[in-house]
């Protein structure tokens, strides 16, 4: 079910290592994450809730982000189980597959979906976990589906787009996206538009509009370029989710750009060198981007004008960011959540969880995590 030549991006960082390594006498010289910084008065962030699930492996990028809806947190164990918590009450777990679990969680209109490596994707109630339909795709899933007016958007890792009737599981309408030979093993989730439009971000670099009922598309522009001698420095995935902040729509890219371009005239706005595999994050006008070498940057909405960088995160393998209450917060590899200001780039505080932090999420002021080691949290600020 998977395709050939995804790439793990830890794989991607030993091959520019070994570059222009043509004997044994070459010495590589290992990248060491920086020492976290020391803080004074430092602010600390208060847990609210706590799941422990199976771990995934850390070469497989998978972001198995938990979600909320009526009141209710779903969360899903690699293992293969979804459930459900109201509070610190479990209110139902579901065993879904036998062959295990690779998406997050998406939970909207009474559903909740998920999928798994071989293409298997999963409907169950909100209220029971009763399973409603299941569907087969032709490629493993790996991000997240989209719930919207009364379709499941999905993205396989073999390029296909494809819509379910939320009802009743039936196939709607597929869409192939461009193949590439080499792409990183990852797939941004999609993204709502509006009520009829969703944003597919593609490891060609380009941002596609598609309309959710019919599947006709609406737009496709390239957002990002990539200059490179071989194959895997030319890599320009979307891998981020992309951000629509009011007319603008803001994406990153791997070994390319932040970009923000005008969806009314779909120009771009301005474009700047920035490495990052990561969702950005948009607050008062100001782009914020966790880079593949741990910078984080901050820039004018408007305008591209860098704002300031904060650099003392080096190789600390970054989650993307996010806004909580009026703190910047970003994840890293040892489970680090370091809280940011976001008006300066400096670190005030940090909070701790356990494992490689893969997604942040902020739903109702509240910050969900998820890490590597299955360590499934949700925090507040004091």
């Amino acid at each position: 079910m998977d395709r050939k030549y995804k790439i793990p991006f830890a794989l991607t960082i030993l091959t520019f290592a070994l570059a222009g390594c043509s004997t044994n006498k070459t010495k590589v010289e290992e990248v060491k994450p920086n020492p976290l910084p020391k803080l004074v008065q430092a602010k600390t962030l208060v847990p609210v809730f706590s799941q422990s699930v199976s771990s995934t492996s850390k070469a497989d990028p998978l972001r198995l982000r938990l979600d909320a809806d009526n009141g209710a947190v779903f969360a899903v164990d690699p293992n293969g189980e979804v459930a459900a918590y109201q509070g610190k009450q479990r209110l139902w777990q579901q065993k879904v597959s036998k062959q295990g679990l690779s998406s997050g969680i998406e939970a909207g209109e009474g559903i909740v979906v998920v999928g798994n490596k071989k293409g298997q994707l999963f409907a169950l109630d909100q209220a029971t976990g009763e399973q409603k339909w299941t569907a087969q795709l032709s490629g493993a899933i790996l991000s997240a589906s989209l719930i919207q007016s009364g379709r499941v958007i999905t993205i396989t890792n073999d390029d296909t787009v494809y819509a379910h009737d939320l009802a009743t599981g039936q196939q709607v309408w597929t869409y192939n996206l461009p193949n590439v030979q080499f792409s990183l093993r990852g797939i941004a989730t999609p993204v709502a538009l509006d009520p009829r439009t969703v944003l597919i971000a593609s490891s060609n670099a380009y941002i596609y509009a598609l309309d959710i009922i019919s599947g006709v598309p609406r737009m496709q522009r390239r957002v990002a370029v990539s200059e490179g001698r071989s194959d895997i420095q030319r890599l320009n995935d979307l891998d981020g989710d992309p951000v629509v902040a009011g007319q603008f729509l803001v994406t990153t890219s791997y070994q390319g750009q932040v970009t923000v371009m005008d969806l009314a005239s779909q120009q771009v706005v301005w474009s700047e060198d920035a490495s990052s595999i990561q969702r950005p994050e948009v607050f008062k006008n100001t782009v914020y981007v966790a880079q593949a070498d741990g910078k984080i940057t901050a820039y004018a909405l408007t305008t591209g004008e860098q704002l300031w960088q904060n650099d003392s995160l080096l190789n600390r393998q970054l989650s993307n960011p996010v806004i909580l209450g009026q703190d910047l917060v970003v994840g890293d590899l040892d489970g680090v959540l370091h809280l940011i200001d976001p008006a300066t780039g400096q670190l005030i505080g940090r909070s701790k969880t356990s494992g490689e932090v893969r997604t942040l999420r902020v739903i109702d002021n509240q910050l969900y995590v998820a890490t590597r080691k299955g360590a499934l949290s949700i925090w507040q600020n004091r």
